[in-house]
């Protein structure tokens, strides 16, 4: 029990990361999805195009402005988890 300790708060770690590296681009994502829905219901245009191209210059206007951090985050993660698989199998 003890042996296992470390990995499921390495596993619990992974899961916070997972979640911080995907969220601004998500929630950016399902903003704007919410604005072209409201904007395609109130005006009855449904065209699949005029959802996909806002969705796409936002997801990379979010990566270029959080895309750094993001890469920071993953590569302390990745930092740590080596630092601690030499810990562990020791």
């Amino acid at each position: 029990m003890d042996a296992s300790a470390p990995l499921l708060a390495l596993a619990d770690r992974m899961l916070w990361t997972t979640g911080l590296v995907a969220a601004p681009v998500l929630m950016a994502a399902l903003a704007i999805g919410l604005v072209v829905g409201i904007i395609q219901a109130a005006t009855s245009v449904n065209e699949q195009t005029l959802t996909f191209v806002p969705k796409l210059a936002v997801v990379a206007l979010v990566l270029v402005l959080f895309g750094s951090s993001m890469l920071a985050l993953i590569s302390d993660f990745a930092i740590e988890i080596f630092a601690e698989i030499a810990v562990i199998r020791q």
